[in-house]
This record gives structure tokens, C-alpha cells and sequence, in this order.
């Protein structure tokens, strides 16, 4: 810190602008309130959202005020405790997800609920907790809340596409996915294909060939549900390959999703499209990171940025290239 009561913080002041737009300046440490922890943050993962936002996607409703330090996922160690606050202390190692309309992991320091923050093993490094935290989350959502589908092959057989599967969402759901009893079938770039397949996907299909366009089964096989996690793709190109109750499950969800989810409600059609916004449960995190410490589920990280190259690690997010996760190292 730069001095007793100031940090290093990155932040923006407008909508827009790019990696560019990040300023580094100082500011005060946050102090926690009666139910809240105060982290020494060790390590923050940027999601795609993060660049949206400061690109306007939910303007004028996010950010609310500028200027707004980015970035809700991070891990880090306990500095100072709320009056109120029961199940840590000082030096307990922890991740955590930060409030969504204050952010502020882009910092030394950070404030969030006991309620949102869990224990770290020593096992599971900062870096890979926490990269964890919105896109692992979201993976398991999808597959045992949105699809319904169990994790412990205690469920029927089925089959399930990831698309975009070298990505952040799309590395943890190959990986959630092959923890049951499911069939993966992948799509990816064909430089992906040998690192999917390492994941644990029985297929993998490049989308840029007509085949990855279609979104077929090279095997033939229809989807009992399809986590979608990339963009551009129709409702009636998914269609033909869903099985006759077959779900998308669409992490990106646009006013098309919404209508056309709608529109099969009141169709009373099987097949349907369900939008997917996450909803941070401190269970779910807490069993990610355990199967992380067991050896389950491991956090693939494309690449790690010191703090003060945080808008380096801004502008490779923003290319959409990232295999598995980026890190900004504190």
C-alpha cells in the first residue's frame, strides 16, 4: 500500500475506451461493514462480462457511478473482518465473489459479504480459485440446474454439446459434464481440438468447417441439451440435433432468446431455449474448489498478468482468444 489508508486500484471513468481507458491511481482501502470481509487480494480472473459492461452492455444500470474498479472474482487472504462477521479471521486464505454493482477486484484490497466468500484450501492456489468463481459456477449451473443432468452417473445416459469448449464457461463444463454420466460432444478451433479432447470431449467438431456450422454429432447423436457459450448461432441451426425434450441452454442471452423462450412456453413445445443468467450460491463454489483439491477439476489458465499490466490482460479478454482463463496476479 501506498500509504496506511490508501491502494493501488485500476479503474475506468467512462463507458469505452478499450484497455487504454484503465487508469492506475490511488485510492482509499475499503472498510468492511458489520457483515463483511475485508480481502488482501492475491489474485482476480477477468470473464467477458467485465469488457461488456465497460463497453456499455447494461449501461445505464451497470456501472452506476463511475469511476468504477472492475472485476468480481478474486482470491486473496483475510486482512480485517466486519463486527458481525463469524467464520473467518485474519490470515484465513479465502475466493470470493465481489458485489456486482460495486466491483472493485481490480485492487489491493476488497470488500465483500462473509455470505459470498469461501475457504481455500492450500491445495488450490489464488490464481485457480480464483478463476473459479463465474465461470466455473456458471458450467455446473448449467448442467445440473438448467439441464437437470447429474454430475455423480447416478442419471440416465445422455449427450450433451458444449460449444466454444476452450473457453472459460466452455473448459469447466467439458470437464463438469464428463463427472456424470454424459456424453460430451465439443466444438472449438481445430488449434483446440488436441486440448478439448484432453478435457475429456468423446467429439470435438470445428466450427468453422460446415459440419462445426451445422453443429452436428459426427456420431449421429442428438442433444439432450446444449450449452451454448458463444454467439452468432440460431435457435433452428440447434433444433434438428436436440432430442425430443432437448434444452439450449444460451449463456450469452440476447431479446431473440428471451422472445423465442416465450414463444415456446406458450407452445407448450419439449424442445426449448432457456436464457441462463448466474446465480452465485457459496455451495457451488465451495464444491468446485474442493473437486480442484481432489484432483477433479482442474483450472486450465491461458495466461497470468502481474497488476500493473492490468489493462494487458484487459486487451487479450477483449480479443475473445483466451484458452481457458486470464489472471491477474497482486
Amino acid at each position: 500500500m501506498a500509504s496506511a489508508q490508501l491502494m493501488q486500484v485500476v479503474w475506468y471513468d467512462s463507458y469505452g475506451g478499450g484497455a487504454s481507458a484503465l487508469k492506475h491511481v490511488e485510492a482509499p482501502v475499503p472498510i468492511p461493514k458489520n457483515d463483511e470481509v475485508l480481502i488482501r487480494v492475491e489474485a482476480s480472473s477477468i470473464n467477458p462480462i467485465d469488457c461488456k459492461l465497460h463497453n456499455g452492455l447494461l449501461r445505464p444500470l451497470l456501472p452506476r457511478k463511475f469511476p468504477f474498479i472492475p472485476v468480481t472474482d478474486v482470491a486473496g487472504v483475510i486482512a480485517g473482518t466486519g463486527s458481525d462477521v463469524k467464520n473467518f479471521k485474519f490470515g484465513d486464505k479465502v475466493v470470493a465473489k465481489l458485489n456486482d454493482v460495486s466491483g472493485g477486484g481490480l485492487a489491493e484490497y476488497a470488500v465483500t459479504k462473509e455470505s459470498l466468500t469461501v475457504t481455500r484450501p492450500l491445495e488450490v492456489s489464488a490464481a485457480e480459485a480464483a478463476a473459479l468463481v463465474t465461470a466455473a459456477i456458471t458450467a455446473l449451473q448449467t448442467i445440473t440446474e438448467s439441464s437437470g443432468l447429474e454430475l455423480d452417473k447416478s442419471g440416465p445416459n445422455a449427450n450433451v454439446l458444449v460449444t466454444a469448449a476452450s473457453g472459460g464457461v466452455g473448459h469447466y463444463a467439458v470437464q463438469l459434464a464428463k463427472l456424470g454420466n454424459i456424453h460430451v460432444t465439443a466444438t472449438c478451433g481445430a488449434r483446440n481440438f488436441d486440448f478439448v479432447k484432453s478435457l475429456g470431449a468423446d467429439e470435438v467438431i470445428d466450427y468453422k468447417t460446415p459440419e462445426g456450422a451445422a453443429v452436428k454429432s459426427p456420431s449421429g447423436k442428438k442433444y439432450d441439451a446444449v450449452i451454448n457459450c458463444t454467439t452468432g448461432i440460431r435457435w433452428t441451426t440447434f433444433q434438428p440435433n436436440l432430442s425430443e425434450n432437448g434444452k439450449v441452454i444460451d449463456m450469452t442471452p440476447g431479446a431473440g432468446t428471451f422472445l423465442n423462450f416465450v414463444l415456446k412456453k406458450l407452445t407448450f413445445s419439449k424442445k426449448t431455449v432457456v436464457p441462463f443468467l448466474v446465480n452465485f450460491k457459496a455451495e457451488n463454489l465451495e464444491y468446485l474448489v474442493n473437486l480442484v483439491k481432489e484432483g477433479k477439476l482442474k483450472t486450465v489458465i491461458d495466461s497470468k498478468y502481474p497488476f500493473g499490466k492490468a489493462e494487458d490482460a484487459w486487451a487479450k479478454s477483449m480479443s475473445g482468444h483466451a484458452v481457458g482463463k486470464i489472471i491477474i496476479e497482486h
